[in-house]
């Protein structure tokens, strides 16, 4: 049974409170409630005709007036004939309070507020009490209009000062809307005070409370509700399992939501389309996919058609849980199970494809959703806007947004918000303003967050004096800086070297009493560490802890790092110490500074203790760490222990920039005894050297010690499958004047055959290699075979040997055509 079904169950009404001055609605005064009316409705001169009719009456106005009012359609007729009475100088012609609650129900019907108001004004002045049933009536008016404050005062007038208890009509409204409003404990104790007083709460109201309580997460508060009134007007069904179990669901709690349906089942209840649909939402948002195949499974056994919401919900959470979503399969998998996608399936792989960058297949897809004529809306383009821009097709995107604005979506601020910061990505920063331009135009108010998007644009620009006037424009237009506005403007200012206006626009922050937050004062902190000013650095960290925010890792880490820079490790190691007292989990670039910090001070131990405390506390060394290491122990001579740290680096997928590569290099070139030197105890105490292995082969086999450095290091990046890298590299040895080689060639072909990429290395690596070289370029294959086939001869080398047959076949055939012309002449 649905909630739609139940609001139409009419509960029972409250008894008409006793009116022994009623008179019985004979005949008689049937005709004389009806020609009343009739008089009103048509005669121009009504108020005489009235006094007429009621002079040879033999009711007074007053007895038949509830009779009028009830019988009336028109609020303005009762407010008429109300308006009449009124005047009357009979004093027994005044209205009673039953008379007031039948036009009360009218104007309730009519919802003529205002007159509602003037009406239990008057009859509060009067001492005129209004039936329980016109109480009802104008509380439910009210509360279906969404008028809370005014229902529920109300309601508490009806239960302190008139002791009467709404019927359940008014109080199931007046508890929907608390609910709806999410006023929850309210509602609880509307509906503790309904049962208390009156002992009447159906199905519905129990519904009502039990869906609220869910909602907030109070489940097993909800349940309890349930079975406390178990019998007392609250009969078991469908409709409280369905409401538990979406619960628990959106509460995260699917094992108990799963009890729940066994439970439901036992009794003898069959699970409905909503019980499914709540169980394969909770299963979808912890990724349980199996779960929802199994459930899908059982609904198709029962008989029970999948709604298209469903199949839109599994699919957004697989795109959620990062499943790669194909389009063409997802669509063809609905339609075959006999429902048809909706314009939300289609936004939801449209945002899929885009988060992928696979702009060209969404758009695909919103030309398939035209032609099954849905209508796209601003979900459909906002992903396709941004895409674009984030792949620098901003000319594409704005296509976008006029052909949205176009099919009648006005852009909102998330679409212009997706425009400007995509813009902004790709550096079309004055487009991104003339977007800005735009959105005033169409009367669209940007926030804090597009302002801050326009203004780190700027600023990344070094254009200072464009973001301050934004800034200042941002004020006129009554948006509140927030604390991100501001530290971008500070970083930007430090950035471009203007420390006394990033420290000026820190301090008016502050003195505005606006919080710059831990963003901000990590920003003024860097600026202050960059200039080497530690001091203010430590003052403005100071205030930092004696204010409202928490000094992060990245604000430790800042202060470190100026510290080491500065040549203080004492100061350096100080903070550390600080950071771990104040229980702050130090991060990669904590350790990498304290690591740089030792190799300053050329305490070669304390930099490798502390790299193995890093890694000992779950933190990968990233590029920056590995390369300070490489550099320290390059410059100090000890290439033994260098090489260790580059294999260590490339073991754990680190790839190397330049910075490592120039390293290595120099110190291969300028050392290249101790590099080739003593490779038996290397050996035994750091294992075999790939860099070192072959650097010492080809300087054995007479090659130039830089290109030598170059192609030993391009074979272990070869070697551990990051020829992307190795590729980087090889254009750096042909603009220092190395021409490509047989070497580089063979460590490319064997990256490419690692990678699984051997069917595309003439695109790659061309070879315009003569016979001698390709034999180098044998014995150095043959050589890398050792390393990675045990012996075994890769495919690499076999393309080698090939193209070393062919070479001899080429020269033998033209050999033979060379004779046989010279015996011809």
């Amino acid at each position: 049974m649905s909630r739609t079904l139940l609001s139409r169950i009419k509960p029972l009404h409250h008894p008409k409170p006793n009116a022994s001055s009623r008179i019985p609605f004979t005949p008689p005064v049937k005709h004389l409630v009806r020609d009343t009316i009739h008089i009103i409705k048509t005669d121009p001169s009504w108020q005489e005709s009235l006094e007429t009719h009621f002079a040879g009456a033999e009711a007074r106005v007053s007895e038949i007036a509830s009779f009028v009012f009830d019988q009336i359609r028109d609020p303005e007729l009762g407010i008429k004939f109300f308006q009449w009475t009124s005047k009357q100088s009979d004093g027994s012609n005044s209205l009673d309070g039953f008379a007031c609650s039948s036009l009360l129900k009218l104007l309730a019907r009519c919802r003529v507020f205002e007159k509602i108001e003037n009406l239990l004004k008057i009859m509060k002045a009067k001492d005129l009490v209004p039936t329980c049933e016109a109480l009802s009536s104008v509380i439910y008016m009210y509360a279906d209009c969404g008028l809370v404050d005014k229902a529920l005062t109300l309601y508490h007038t009806a239960v302190n000062v008139h002791n009467c208890v709404p019927d359940s009509f008014a109080c199931n409204a007046l508890l929907n809307v608390l609910i709806k409003d999410r006023n929850v404990e309210v509602a609880r104790k509307v509906y503790d005070e309904v049962v208390h007083r009156d002992g009447d709460a159906d199905n519905y109201t129990i519904c009502i409370m039990v869906n609220g309580l869910c909602k907030q997460g109070e489940v097993e508060e909800g349940r309890k509700l349930i079975e406390e009134r178990w019998g007392n007007g609250c009969v078991p069904n469908i409709v409280f399992y369905n409401t538990l179990i979406d619960g628990y669901c959106k509460k995260g709690d699917i094992d108990r939501a799963n009890v729940l349906l066994k439970e439901l089942k036992m009794k003898g209840f069959l699970p409905t389309v909503r019980t499914y649909g709540a169980l394969i939402n909770g299963f979808c948002k912890k990724g349980k996919f199996e779960a929802v195949e199994r459930l899908l499974l059982e609904m198709k056994e029962r008989s029970l058609t999948v709604s298209v919401q469903i199949y839109n919900s599994i699919i957004d959470a697989r795109f959620k849980h990062g499943c790669k979503i194909e389009a063409a399969e997802t669509v063809k998998w609905i339609i075959e199970s006999g429902c048809e996608p909706d314009m939300a399936t289609y936004n939801i792989l449209i945002s899929s494809s885009c988060s992928y960058g696979e702009a060209h297949e969404a758009e695909q897809l919103l030309e398939e959703a035209k032609k099954r004529r849905l209508l796209p809306n601003k979900f459909s383009y906002t992903p396709l806007i941004h895409v674009y821009c984030k792949q620098g097709e901003c000319v594409r995107a704005s296509d976008f947004l006029i052909e949205m604005s176009e099919r009648g979506n006005t852009p909102d601020l998330i679409t212009y918000g997706a425009l400007v910061h995509g813009l902004v990505v790709a550096g079309e920063v004055d487009v991104a303003l003339t977007v800005r331009d735009k959105m005033s135009e169409k009367g669209v108010l940007l926030d804090a967050n597009i302002y801050n998007v326009l203004i780190s644009g700027l600023c990344k620009k070094g254009r200072l004096p464009a973001a301050k006037l934004l800034l200042a424009e941002m004020l006129d237009q009554n948006v509140a800086p927030d604390a991100f506005v501001n530290a971008t403007l500070v970083d930007g200012f430090i950035r471009h070297g203007r420390l006394d206006e990033a420290k000026k626009l820190f301090q008016l922050t502050i003195e505005k009493g606006i919080d710059p937050g831990v963003v901000g004062y990590n920003a003024m902190i860097k600026g202050y560490c960059k200039s080497g000013k530690m001091y203010d650095a430590l003052q403005c960290f100071k205030r930092m802890i004696d204010g409202v925010d928490t000094p992060d890792e990245f604000t430790y880490s800042t202060i470190i790092d100026g510290y080491v820079k500065q040549n203080d490790l004492q100061g350096a190691l100080r903070i550390f110490g600080l950071m771990v007292k104040r229980t702050c989990k130090p991060n990669v670039v904590t350790y990498t500074s304290l690591i740089n910090g030792f190799c300053r001070s050329r305490d070669f131990n304390m930099a490798e203790t502390t790299f193995k405390e890093m890694r000992s506390c779950g933190l990968e060394p990233n590029v920056v760490t590995y390369t300070i290491l490489i550099g320290c122990f390059c410059k100090e001579g000890k290439l033994l222990k260098a090489f260790s740290f580059f294999d260590l680096m490339l073991l754990n997928k680190c790839e190397p920039n330049d910075v490592t590569f120039n390293y290595l290099i120099n110190g291969l070139t300028y050392r290249a005894e101790i590099a080739t030197s003593d490779k038996r105890r290397y050996s035994q105490q750091n294992g075999n050297s790939l860099v070192r292995e072959f650097f010492g082969m080809m300087i054995s086999d007479g090659w130039d010690q830089r290109a030598a450095a170059y192609n030993s290091i391009l074979i272990c990046l070869c070697l551990h499958k990051m020829v992307k890298t190795a590729l980087r590299l090889r254009d750096k040895m042909t603009n220092k004047g190395f021409s490509p080689d047989p070497v580089s060639f063979a460590a490319l072909l064997h990256g490419l055959c690692l990678e699984g990429r051997l069917h595309e290395w003439r695109n790659v690596i061309p070879c315009n290699l003569n016979e001698q070289e390709l034999q180098i370029g044998v014995k150095y294959s043959g050589k890398l075979d050792e390393f990675l086939f045990q012996g075994l001869t890769s495919e690499a080398s076999r393309i080698l040997h090939t193209l070393v047959e062919q070479l001899n076949l080429k020269v033998v055939h033209n050999l033979k055509v060379s004779a046989q012309s010279q015996r011809s002449t």
